[in-house]
C-alpha cells in the first residue's frame, strides 16, 4: 500500500512539473515577441515627426519672401515727392492804397468772414510766376458799361479813386479776361471796389479752355448761398472788399489750367451794380 502511495505521489508531483513547464513555456515565448511590436510602434512617432516638421520649413520661408513685396510700394511716394518738389517764393502782389481803416460793424450778411485784423500773408507759388491778365483782352455781359471802359480791369491800376473803376448794370454780371493761350493758374485776385467797405454778392470765379464757359469748367471760387446766380450753390464765404483785394487760392485746387478766367457778380450791400476795378491772374503758361 506505502508502495502505490509513493508511486501515485510521484506521478501528481511530475504531472504538476509537466504542467508548470508547459504553462512557463508560453509565458517566456511571449515575452520577446512583445518586445519587437513595442519597437515599431515607438518608432512610427520618430518617422512622422521629421514629416510634420518639414511643412514648417517652407510656412516660415513664405514672410521672408512676402516681406521685400510688402516694402516696394512704401517706395513709390519717395519716387512721387520730387514731382512735386518745387520752390515756392512769396509773389509780388503790388497794393493799391487803402481808402478806409477798419471793418464796419454793421454788415449784415449771411455766411461773412471775419477780417483777420492784420495783413494778409504773403502767397507763395512756384518761382517764376507773374501777372498773366496784364493788359490782356477782355469781355464782358454788360458790352457798354455804365462808368468806364472794360479795358481798364486789367490796365494794373488798381486804385479806387473816380477814373479807375468800371460800373456794369444790375443783376448778375461778368467779366471774362483772355489769357491768350492756356494757362496753369496758381490764384486770382480780385478788386471790385475798395474805396468804401462793400460786399458783393455771388460772387463766382470759373477757369476754362472755352470762350463761351459750356464746358471744361472749373469752379474755384462761390459764395452764392442760394443759387440766384444759376451757376449753383456754393460753401465759400462773403467778405469786405478792401484794398488787398480777394485772393482765391488756385494751387491749393490743383492749379486749374486754362485760357480763360470769368469772374461773376450780383450787386452789393450799397446797390444793385457791380464794379471791377482790377483783376490779377497769377500762374505760368502751359508749355
Amino acid at each position: 500500500m506505502k508502495k502505490k502511495n509513493l508511486d501515485s505521489m510521484v506521478k501528481i508531483v511530475l504531472l504538476a512539473a509537466l504542467a508548470l513547464g508547459l504553462c512557463f513555456g508560453p509565458s517566456c515565448t511571449k515575452t520577446p515577441e512583445e518586445k519587437p511590436s513595442e519597437q515599431p510602434e515607438a518608432s512610427q512617432p520618430e518617422t512622422t515627426a521629421p514629416e510634420a516638421a518639414k511643412p514648417a520649413e517652407p510656412a516660415e520661408s513664405q514672410p521672408e519672401a512676402t516681406a521685400p513685396e510688402a516694402a516696394e510700394p512704401a517706395a513709390q511716394p519717395e519716387a512721387t515727392q520730387p514731382a512735386s518738389d518745387q520752390k515756392l517764393v512769396p509773389v509780388d502782389i503790388i497794393l493799391p492804397k487803402p481808402m478806409f481803416v477798419g471793418t464796419p460793424q454793421d454788415t449784415r450778411v449771411d455766411n461773412l468772414e471775419k477780417p483777420l485784423g492784420k495783413p494778409r500773408p504773403p502767397f507763395l507759388a512756384p518761382e517764376g510766376t507773374t501777372n498773366l491778365a496784364l493788359n490782356k483782352p477782355l469781355s464782358g455781359s454788360d458790352e457798354e458799361p455804365i462808368i468806364g471802359d472794360i479795358e481798364m480791369i486789367t490796365d494794373g491800376d488798381k486804385e479806387a479813386a473816380d477814373g479807375s473803376y468800371v460800373e456794369l448794370g444790375p443783376f448778375v454780371q461778368y467779366i471774362t479776361v483772355d489769357l491768350e493761350k492756356e494757362c496753369e493758374i496758381y490764384a486770382i485776385v480780385a478788386w471790385h471796389y475798395h474805396k468804401q467797405p462793400r460786399v458783393y454778392f455771388d460772387v463766382v470765379a470759373q477757369v476754362s479752355n472755352d470762350a463761351d464757359f459750356i464746358s471744361d469748367v472749373k469752379t474755384v471760387f462761390n459764395n452764392d448761398i442760394d443759387n440766384s446766380a444759376g451757376l449753383g450753390i456754393g460753401k465759400d464765404k462773403h467778405y469786405v472788399e478792401t484794398a488787398e483785394g480777394k485772393l482765391i487760392d488756385c494751387l491749393s485746387q490743383g492749379s486749374p489750367k486754362g485760357r480763360y478766367v470769368r469772374l461773376y457778380s450780383n450787386g452789393n450791400t450799397s446797390n444793385d451794380l457791380n464794379h471791377y476795378i482790377e483783376i490779377d491772374v497769377y500762374g505760368k503758361p502751359v508749355e
